[in-house]
């Protein structure tokens, strides 16, 4: 196919004649001599054209331009293509403009591009035709200038198919800007294939168009494949930068250092990215206020930094800069918009606050407490109600006692000066602080050694008349115990805080609460009306309290107390609190005696005790003393006196020589526990005086009754011998005999028929013997003392089941009796002992009212070995610790039982 015909190139070539018109009147360029450079009719893309000397026409050039968009032109004059370039008609031009900005110069190269012909000889030419192959139907770029002045419709190219040699050929297009939006854009004619197009087009809604072209004969048969066809609108620097805000908004702190980041701008261009119409340059053009300069803009990325640590709030608290963006990479003739940069300054505490005056005066009467007294102003250059304003105010010297206090008025930041505790006139009429003041953030600020401004306030404490001062408000004085009455002692004392003198002031007991003394109205001075007894209760710990109210001419009053302390006299001997004791003669030998003094331990311990030795009561020397310790004696007795009470004076002394004798009742009792021996009325008991108790008799009576059932036992046991009859079950190891290897052997037992044991038994017992094929043999083992052995050698064992073999009981005395086959039903076991144990139970083991006792018939089940049920009979629900206690008062006859049973 072919393109760009003749019209097309005079549309284009007017055109840029006028363009170059325009600029060379608008800059008054001067044209430098045209350079014709011969090429051929078709040009690839990246070809080099030709070289042109550009030093000829201005060797100061900085900036070398192609009006031609299809042309690059280098520093050295090199020609390059930028697209494929087809020469139609056999003419073409274009301006190169060579400019200098610093020195505002620009000329106009003119080249004029022509097509190179070559004669041939006919018989080449024919050879040439004969041997030309089919051109290819491919696509012919084309590119369009947006916001081109026309006249519309202008020519495009030329579209052309090979076919059309041979056919005619329609052409037709569709695609956008043909049949889709934006339409009729473009359009072919029919029997030329002319493009052309109708009107001016932005790049920046559309960079490109690709459209489809069409070749067919006039019946409809496409002679060739459908050919794209891009149409790219190539870039025309019509649109401005824009910043993305207007104004920004910024803030740095004050004194920052220089290369802080203040922010960053940014702004965007519409026109084609990556060429020289949208490479933007930021700048600064003016700042408000000028001076001093503190701030620059990166020129790429638009990033504003600080250029100075100048900056301070408190002169300049807000900057104002207006910025600039350009395109073409700022060069004079690009595109620019401007904006508006606010800077705010923030504040750091880099200002003390400073007291407005050096020092104060003020005055306060005395006594007087929570009241405002002076307020103190400061100033203070930072930011107002920030913490770098706030003040904080201190006392720093004068408030040792800590009357007063200061804190800050929220509002007017003043500091506040109060009296918390009233001040005294006669201690100090005039006090002089020092007070500090910082801000409530830490300081920043430079240059200065002084952190913290001071100022002196003088309080003058104005005189007031007042009352009289009881002070201390708790006195005290010392009586000595049993102080004749009427006797008059140190009182209270109150005085004028004026005068430091106590006349004029009267005196009265508000609370005496035993009316023990009266006080003096003149002198406050006390007189004893009551015995003072320090030992009685109107005294704790010898201390004695009377509230006293003092009173001047003016009927002012303060209240005191008098603390009285009662000193200790020895006016008391020790004594024995405790006048019987016990001693049983056979286990304790001896008793304490205990002495008490009510008076202090300087009158009292350590304490001698002494026994007359003229004192019939004594006894000839029976009884004796011993010291344990500073208040307690051991008496003892010797050559075996009889038992009965004897009553036995004890003198005890003080350390101070007051003495005191009681008479002690030792009551020497047979007795194990002092608890048994009870009061006799005979002042003297004999040993051989005996009194039964009712534990004891009721002892004898269950001894007694027992004793008759273990004999009425073994008759029965003997009587029934006779009988033949299997007396061991199945189960004997299991349900009679429990394995006990724990205990010792003991005295020598036989198991008798009846199931108890008796010892050293000169009648005969039945024992049981086990005969083969349920015979039963019982055989009396006579003689005198029988021992029960087991199966298998010596030791204390149980009786277990003898499985066929051939076992023996030997008796002490060499007997022997065989028992075989040791192995029965539980029936028979049953059988043979029921029946027997009713018939014992029937006669030997009822109550008084002929029926069974509780706790001798009960059902047992086998638990297994080691069994933790323990006994399940009636006395079983007692601890072994408890139901003892009558054995604190067993008769003397019971002594050794009651000595069996405790636990030493």
């Amino acid at each position: 196919m072919a393109a760009n015909g003749p019209e097309h190139f005079r549309i284009t070539a007017g055109f840029r004649l006028l363009l170059l018109t325009l600029l060379v009147l608008s800059f008054s360029c001067e044209a430098c001599k045209r350079v014709t450079l011969s090429v051929p009719s078709k040009l690839e893309a990246e070809t080099f054209v030709g070289r042109v000397n550009l030093d000829e026409c201005l060797p100061s050039a900085n900036i070398i331009h192609s009006s031609d968009p299809h042309f690059r032109i280098f520093k050295d004059g090199s020609v390059y293509t930028t697209n494929p370039v087809v020469l139609s008609p056999e003419k073409r031009m274009f301006t190169i403009l060579l400019s200098n900005t610093e020195k505002r110069e620009q000329k106009n190269l003119v080249v004029l591009l022509e097509y190179q012909k070559k004669v041939l000889k006919k018989r080449h030419l024919r050879e040439t035709v004969l041997k030309r192959a089919k051109r290819r139907w491919a696509p012919i770029p084309c590119s369009l200038q947006e916001n081109s002045l026309g006249p519309f419709p202008m020519l495009l190219q030329q579209v052309q198919s090979d076919s059309a040699q041979n056919y005619t050929v329609y052409y037709s297009i569709r695609g956008p800007g043909v049949d889709q939006e934006p339409l009729n854009l473009f359009y072919i004619e029919r029997d030329t294939g002319n493009l052309f197009v109708t009107r001016p087009v932005d790049r920046e809604k559309c960079a490109s168009y690709e459209i489809i072209a069409y070749a067919s004969t006039p019946d409809g048969y496409s002679v060739d494949l459908p050919l794209p066809l891009e149409i790219r609108v190539e870039d025309e620097n019509d649109n401005y930068p824009i910043f993305t805000e207007n104004p920004y908004q910024f803030e740095v702190l004050e004194n920052c250092g220089a290369g802080t980041t203040v922010g960053q701008v940014c702004a965007t261009d519409a026109d084609e990215p990556d060429t020289m119409h949208t490479r933007l340059k930021y700048s600064i053009i003016e700042q408000q206020p000028p001076s001093p300069i503190l701030f620059s803009i990166h020129p790429v990325t638009g990033v504003i930094i600080t250029t100075s640590s100048r900056s301070d709030r408190e002169l300049v608290d807000k900057y104002k800069l207006t910025l600039k963006v350009q395109d073409m990479n700022g060069q004079y003739f690009g595109l620019s918009t401007k904006s508006t940069c606010i800077i705010s300054v923030g504040d750091v505490n880099d200002n003390l606050p400073i007291f407005t005056r050096a020092s104060y005066v003020t005055e306060v009467e005395e006594n007087k407490s929570n009241v405002e007294i002076l307020r103190l102003s400061v100033e203070d250059k930072d930011l107002i109600n920030t913490p770098n304003w706030r003040a904080n105010y201190t006392i720093l010297r004068g408030n040792e006692n800590g009357n007063f206090h200061i804190v800050t008025d929220p509002k007017t930041n003043e500091g506040i000066l109060c009296v918390v505790k009233g001040l005294n006139y006669e201690e100090a009429r005039q006090v002089v602080l020092q007070i500090g003041v910082t801000n409530q953030a830490p300081y920043s600020g430079s240059g200065s050694s002084k952190t913290i401004s001071t100022t002196t306030v003088t309080v003058n404490v104005k005189d007031q008349d007042e009352g009289p001062e009881c002070s201390p408000q708790m006195q005290t004085v010392h009586v000595k115990e049993n102080t004749a009455l009427g006797t008059q002692v140190t009182g209270y004392k109150a005085y004028d805080p004026e005068t430091r003198s106590s006349s004029g002031i009267r005196y009265q007991a508000l609370n005496d609460p035993t009316g023990l003394f009266t006080v003096d109205e003149t002198s406050g001075s006390l007189k004893i009306r009551r015995s003072l007894d320090r030992e009685s209760n109107t005294f704790r710990q010898g201390l004695y309290n009377i509230t006293v109210r003092a009173a001047d001419n003016g009927g002012r009053t303060c209240t005191g107390t008098l603390r009285v302390v009662v000193d200790d006299v020895n006016d008391n001997g020790p004594s024995i609190p405790t006048t019987k004791v016990i001693i049983c003669k056979t286990q304790m030998g001896s008793a304490e005696i205990v002495a008490v003094d009510p008076d202090e331990p300087i009158n009292g311990p350590p304490f001698e005790f002494t026994l007359p030795s003229n004192n019939e009561r004594v006894g000839g020397g029976t009884w004796r003393l011993s010291k344990i310790n500073d208040t307690a004696t051991r008496i003892s007795f010797r050559n075996d006196p009889a038992f009965g009470i004897y009553e036995i004076p004890v003198s005890v002394r003080d350390r101070l020589g007051l003495s005191t004798t009681s008479v002690v009742s030792v009551d020497l009792c047979d007795c194990v526990v002092p608890s048994e021996c009870r009061s006799r009325t005979s002042p003297i008991r004999g040993a051989n005086d005996v009194t039964l108790g009712k534990w004891a008799i009721l002892a004898m009576i269950l001894g007694a009754a027992l004793l008759s059932c273990i004999l009425f036992t073994l008759v029965c046991g003997t009587s029934g011998s006779s009988q033949t009859k299997k007396t061991f079950p199945d189960d004997l190891a299991q349900q009679n005999l429990i394995v006990s290897n724990t205990e010792a052997p003991g005295d020598d037992r036989v198991y008798c028929t009846n199931g108890l044991t008796t010892q050293n038994v000169s009648t005969g017992c039945t024992l049981i013997s086990g005969a083969k094929n349920g015979q039963e043999s019982f055989e009396m083992i006579k003689g005198g003392h029988q021992t029960l052995e087991s199966c298998q050698g010596g030791g204390h064992h149980t009786l277990d089941s003898c499985r066929g073999g051939h076992h023996t009981l030997d008796s002490c005395r060499g007997g022997q009796v065989e028992l075989d086959n040791c192995k029965y039903t539980y029936s028979e076991w049953q059988n043979f002992t029921q029946p027997r144990l009713g018939e014992k139970v029937q006669l030997c083991n009822q109550n008084e009212d002929q029926t069974h006792a509780r706790d001798y018939v009960l059902t047992y089940s086998y638990e297994g070995k080691g069994s933790t049920a323990g006994s399940v009979g009636c006395c079983s629900e007692r601890h072994d610790e408890e139901g003892l206690d009558f054995l604190d008062h067993l008769e003397p006859k019971f002594r050794t039982l009651a000595e069996a049973c405790m636990k030493r």
